[in-house]
């Protein structure tokens, strides 16, 4: 595993690379709202077949914040730390998590860079989010993380381990910048322009997530080109934490299949 960092737009980026002898294409995974790039220690293991990335977009785990307002302002931002780690690394399957999809998706429709591949979980083509949530991401922070840790929310187990782990990378992230999260979250709407993503897409989303249902990953299946559905048993929101030998199978399967 390889530690690394690019500079791009007046800040740093940190990512890390595992490459164990797989072939191409590169994974580059994208966490989804106050997380941080171990949320896809668990997805390391395929670098055997694919060599596998993950980064910290900005102000989360080890990457430089970025000044930039909640919303499309602030997704451009992450969408510009992916493309500099993309140049970096030449991956070309991106695999995004809740907000990590909706700047995958950002980014195949407005970066003129070729993808081999999409896998989107735990996201949407919208992604409204609670208004109680997101007074209580800036009033009482508190909270707002233990409302995203109750049941089926970002977890179906109640393995402590999974949901204080989980918890403290979004204390580490902050308030501010989760609140920017979720809020960027909040105003992501590509519904008109969904259609236009062709490459190989997989909906991807565990049996039990309440935050991005079922649903949500059946209009991207029905409403993109190129995407096939599947689900992830006995997880929510987080499923590459909770069920990574599951999510792993059903991305390996995939890229086997379509890349």
């Amino acid at each position: 595993m390889e530690t690394a960092t690019v500079d791009h737009h007046g800040r740093t980026t940190n990512y890390r690379i595992r490459d164990a002898g797989g072939d191409d294409p590169t994974i580059l995974c994208i966490h989804g709202s106050g997380g941080a790039l171990g949320a896809w220690r668990g997805q390391f293991r395929l670098a055997s077949d694919y060599p596998v990335a993950a980064l910290d977009l900005s102000g989360h785990g080890e990457s430089d914040d970025v000044d930039a307002d909640s919303g499309y302002e602030a997704l451009s931002a992450y969408v510009d730390d992916v493309v500099a780690v993309v140049e970096e690394t030449g991956a070309s399957v991106l695999v995004g998590n809740s907000l990590g999809g909706a700047v995958a998706m950002t980014f195949a429709l407005e970066r003129d860079i070729d993808l081999d591949a999409l896998v989107l979980a735990g996201t949407g083509a919208k992604l409204s989010v609670l208004q109680d949530l997101l007074e209580w991401l800036d009033d009482d922070f508190d909270r707002a993380v233990e409302f995203l840790h109750g049941d089926d929310h970002l977890f179906h187990t109640t393995d402590e381990r999974f949901i204080e782990g989980s918890k403290q990378a979004m204390y580490d992230a902050g308030q501010t910048v989760t609140s920017r999260d979720f809020r960027s979250c909040h105003t992501f709407d590509i519904r008109d322009e969904i259609d236009r993503i062709d490459v190989p897409t997989l909906a991807l989303v565990g049996e039990h997530d309440k935050l991005t249902p079922l649903s949500y990953h059946e209009y991207l299946a029905d409403e993109m080109p190129d995407c096939e559905l599947a689900t992830i048993e006995d997880a929510a929101h987080l499923a590459m934490l909770e069920q990574p030998r599951a999510f792993n199978a059903a991305v390996q399967d995939f890229l086997d299949r379509r890349v």
